[in-house]
């Protein structure tokens, strides 16, 4: 590991707003009155990276509290640094294996869930590391309070499409897709949030694929 990297997993111990294994399951069921003092909804962004969506989500709606989750600290430490850097006090990350998320939030505890460029896991091999393959789906269920939604934006034409199939097959409510968010009805203040790697597809012309859904 390069002294970079070495140099972030180290600062992140530090940061009041991240939360690493063990300690994030001390968190499961009291995240909105233990860490942020409130009762207000909170809102997960799966796969966060560097936490953009998630950061930017908590500027627009201090009303809410944002968790972005994600495995990788180097990357977390990009969106942890600029929330304390800036007092954003309604974000927050969570450094865990995604399939581990029933460990770490209780029933209906969550009130929103976006996904955001996540790895689409193309090999059929991999299927049931994709994010919207139905094992996670049934966690998501299990996570969301009534009527919360989960939000899938990505350039993989391929992952879009596997999820809309999911979304048929398992009977859940699909509110808005599109193929093409850009060209769309869709994109608001809160869609035209961008990473960076959404930068860069959006340079080379590629379409940006977008599904909400909910459980009935």
């Amino acid at each position: 590991m390069g002294k970079d990297k070495l140099r972030k997993f180290s600062e992140i111990d530090t940061f009041p707003n991240v939360y690493q294994l063990e300690l994030g399951k001390v968190m499961k069921g009291n995240w909105a009155k233990d860490h942020f003092k409130n009762t207000h909804p909170i809102v997960l962004e799966l796969a966060c990276g560097k936490g953009e969506y998630a950061v930017n989500l908590a500027k627009l709606f201090p009303e809410k509290n944002f968790i972005g989750v994600d495995l990788k600290g180097n990357r977390i430490w990009r969106g942890a640094r600029t929330g304390v850097d800036e007092g954003i006090a309604n974000l927050a990350f969570l450094r865990i294996q995604i399939e581990d998320l029933l460990d770490y939030f209780g029933a209906a505890e969550i009130d929103e869930i976006w996904i955001t460029f996540a790895d689409p896991q193309p090999q059929l091999s991999r299927e049931k590391k994709r994010l919207t393959f139905p094992g996670f789906l049934a966690k998501y269920k299990i996570l969301l309070s009534p009527g919360g939604k989960v939000n899938l934006k990505t350039d993989n034409d391929g992952l879009y499409s596997y999820t809309c199939e999911k979304v048929d097959e398992l009977g859940l409510v699909s509110h808005k897709k599109t193929a093409d968010l850009y060209k769309s009805e869709f994109a608001n203040e809160v869609l035209s949030i961008k990473t960076h790697y959404e930068r860069i597809y959006l340079k080379h012309n590629k379409n940006i694929n977008y599904i909400q859904f909910s459980f009935p």
